[in-house]
């Protein structure tokens, strides 16, 4: 039984590429696209209604260097009959052939002619095709079609094509054209991949070309000119000149949310040609459509793997999950939506509001929040200073407050942001690690997370639980944002331009408000000054606060969506593209402004100075830099150009409620603290308390016996209640209290019957022992 042939498609792609054109667009980008079709002269009247012949003819003018064939038009063009798009997809590496020799074929005649201005590629290959022509008319043979191309030809997946994770990918999938979605940890540099060896003789003039398909080639030695080299007998004259391509690999792993439990993350070889190169960064998430193809193994390579092979993924499309702000494409639904959010007078209040809705309560948090994702102005002065613009926040509390769900948030929000433990972050992992290139066999820096979150957000949780020697790597990248590395015979300079949101959990569990703010959150204080907000957030009981939680957090888990509220919240695609739109501003502070600023922090270092004794709460020089940027990002929030004395007050109320939430731990619990009186009786109740303490037993023994022989037992319950009062005075005079202030509590607690003054006054009978 014979196999059923198939009919050659080449005229079927002939038809479509000459003939298809292009779908009718909506009003607006019509009119967006006016000025472009004009301007587009160089593309003959009757082809810019068709869509690859207009294509076509930039490429033939060197205006560009790729053409994209979308499946969707192929789908659309043949009827709706996916037979041949079935075959690009199956056979994809084939049907790239097919369709560049069909483009050789159609390539129209170029409108423009070769300049100076061109690169000499461009000039070679137009010497090659006149030289083509000419010979064409003599019937010898010319160049082969290969070294006349100056384009790259990519095939665009179906918008239908499910992106698929890494470990999914498997053999069947060998020589088709798959969507694979995943993070990209590295890129290495671009670097020309050899296609032709182009030998000229220095004797004849001749040239001869080598197709280099494979890994490993042999070199052309001689001349290959028949009529004078080779009957001459001249041998071994020859200087070549490559013809490449640029070429770039990026090691790619696959999604956190792709990995099974108790699995590590998979990765692939990515290999990006031609103008597609330069597009990735380490940390985007992205889409890629390509060829799935094997790859033997050479060299040393080959001998350690026997008889495997190595895959790698050829890319033709790439789709950018999390767009940079500036990238970001928006359409005229979403301009409207933006137009209707610019317009409205709560717009502060309902973008906070908007952040993580199905979490309860944390308003001042989430307007903290939606300032760190606009961000200040960065700045750089004439002599090269940097001014970071980046906002630093540090969410502290209890467990159970939702500071992990509220960092998830927004490393999702945000375009670049990446989520990651302090326990399970080492220094190398948060800043670059020195690696091998397993290609290019080159010692190579691999992004960390703050890398990797560059022009972005790196959220950080459970923060208090990293190391001392990993933790310093923050600091540099917190205020410089910058990270310098000295590894391996590498010494350069990152750029960390990112946020730090941070979350970290008292050091007994839960907060301790006996004791204070440095000795519950178990960081330095060098740290914690780069920090513009620190959120200390509590779990105190509350009838009323705990009954509308529970009723939230219930509704949450029945619905699956937050409960009804006052106003309707904002789509996190909506609020990203605003985002987008604010970062654009870069507002400037007037001098009224900026002497109301000056006042209002020498305030703050006034009352900073008063209250020396609460280190957490000093105000430094970076407290003024916090409340220029707070005030720049609500200048941008309202798209203004000019900061107002509004923005400033909003920002120092957000840096006063930070401080209050810091000191105001337990109103309840420290009252007693809050006069002298009351630090004096826990003073002497203390006393009382070690007086009374039963003595070891290897001191026992002699001295209780005697006591028990000389006075009974009504007179030692009365001495285990009785403080000598030249005792308590010494104790409370060597505290630090005065005389007046002694007396003043005696007195105060003998009205309260607490104790009594005995033995005409030398003596203080404590009434009860609780």
């Amino acid at each position: 039984m014979s196999l059923a042939t198939i009919p050659n498609p080449v005229n079927r792609i002939r038809d479509f590429l000459s003939k298809f054109k292009e779908q009718e667009k909506d009003l607006a980008l019509n009119f967006a696209n006016i000025g472009i079709d004009d301007n587009d002269t160089g593309v003959p009247a009757e082809l810019r209604s068709l869509k690859y012949m207009a294509q076509l003819q930039r490429i033939a003018n060197r205006e560009e260097q790729m053409i994209t064939i979308d499946l969707e038009d192929i789908y659309t063009h043949e009827d709706t009959t996916s037979e041949l798009v079935n075959r690009i997809e199956n056979n994809s590496h084939r049907y790239v052939k097919l369709f560049s020799e069909v483009v050789d074929e159609i390539m129209p005649i170029p409108t423009k002619d070769i300049s100076e201005h061109d690169e000499v590629i461009d000039v070679i290959l137009h010497q090659r095709r006149e030289r083509n022509a000419h010979l064409d008319e003599n019937q010898q043979a010319g160049f082969p079609p290969h070294l006349l191309r100056r384009y790259t030809l990519y095939f665009k997946p179906l918008k239908s094509d499910v992106a698929i994770a890494v470990r999914d990918v498997k053999g069947s999938s060998i020589g088709k054209l798959i969507t694979v979605r995943g993070i990209v940890t590295r890129v290495s540099e671009v670097k020309p991949l050899l296609q032709v060896n182009a030998y000229t003789c220095e004797v004849c003039g001749s040239e001869t070309f080598q197709d280099i398909s494979n890994k490993t080639f042999t070199p052309i030695a001689d001349c290959q000119n028949e009529d004078e080299c080779k009957k001459n007998g001249i041998r071994g004259i020859f200087a070549h000149a490559d013809q490449g391509l640029s070429f770039q690999s990026l090691p790619r792993s696959e999604n956190p949310g792709d990995v099974p439990v108790g699995h590590i993350p998979r990765s692939m070889t990515i290999h990006v040609n031609g103008p597609l190169t330069r597009q990735m960064n380490p940390g985007d998430v992205v889409h890629l459509g390509g060829i799935f193809l094997p790859v033997p193994y050479t060299g040393f390579q080959a001998i350690r793997a026997g008889l495997l092979t190595d895959t790698y993924l050829e890319t033709h499309y790439i789709n950018q999950l999390k767009k940079q702000y500036v990238d970001m494409e928006t359409n005229a639904e979403i301009e409207q939506a933006l137009d209707e959010l610019a317009s409205n007078p709560q717009l502060y209040q309902t973008l906070a509001q908007s952040i993580a809705p199905e979490i309860y309560g944390h308003e001042d948090v989430k307007k903290a929040l939606l300032l760190l994702l606009v961000g200040g102005v960065t700045k750089v002065t004439g002599d090269g200073m940097k001014i970071r613009g980046d906002i630093n926040v540090c969410l502290m509390g209890d467990p159970g407050v939702a500071k992990s769900q509220l960092l998830k948030y927004i490393s999702k929000i945000a375009p670049r942001g990446v989520y990651t433990t302090g326990k399970g972050s080492s220094g190398v992992g948060l800043t670059a690690a020195v690696m091998r290139d397993p290609v290019t066999d080159e010692m190579v820096l691999e992004g960390g997370a703050l890398v990797l979150a560059d022009n972005g957000i790196c959220c950080i949780d459970e923060f208090d639980k990293m190391e001392e020697s990993d933790r310093t790597a923050i600091h540099e990248v917190m205020e410089q944002q910058t990270i310098s590395i000295s590894k391996a015979g590498i010494s350069t300079t990152l750029n960390a331009r990112t946020s730090i949101l941070a979350a970290a959990n008292p050091l007994f569990g839960r907060y301790n408000i006996k004791a204070s703010v440095g000795e519950n959150i178990n960081l330095p204080a060098a740290l914690l000054s780069r920090f513009d907000l620190l959120f200390l957030i509590l779990d105190k009981p509350s009838r009323d606060s705990d009954e509308r939680l529970a009723e939230h957090v219930t509704y949450v888990h029945m619905h699956n969506h937050h409960p009804e509220l006052e106003f309707d919240a904002i789509p996190p695609q909506v609020v990203r593209h605003f985002i987008a739109r604010a970062r654009s501003k870069r507002p400037t502070v007037p001098p009224q402004v900026s002497s109301y600023i000056v006042d209002s922090y020498v305030r703050l270092r006034k009352l900073s100075k008063d209250e020396n004794n609460k280190t957490q709460t000093y105000t430094s020089a970076r407290t003024l830099l916090g409340v220029l940027r707070l005030a720049q990002a609500l200048a941008r929030l309202r798209l203004a150009d000019i900061v107002v004395h509004a923005d400033v007050d909003e920002a120092l109320r957000l840096m006063e409620c930070s401080k209050e939430s810091l000191e105001d731990e337990d109103e309840d619990a420290q009252d007693f603290d809050r006069s002298a009186a009351s630090q004096i009786y826990r003073l002497i109740k203390g006393m009382l308390t070690r007086k009374t303490k039963p003595m070891p037993k290897r001191f026992g023994r002699g001295p209780e016996r005697q006591r028990d022989m000389d006075v009974d037992d009504d007179d030692e319950e009365e001495e285990e209640d009785t403080l000598s009062m030249v005792d308590v005075r010494a104790r409370v005079l060597n505290a630090g209290w005065t005389e007046a202030q002694l007396m003043d509590c005696v007195t105060a607690y003998e009205d309260l019957s607490i104790w009594m003054r005995v033995a005409n006054g030398s003596k203080l009978k404590i009434l009860g022992n609780d």
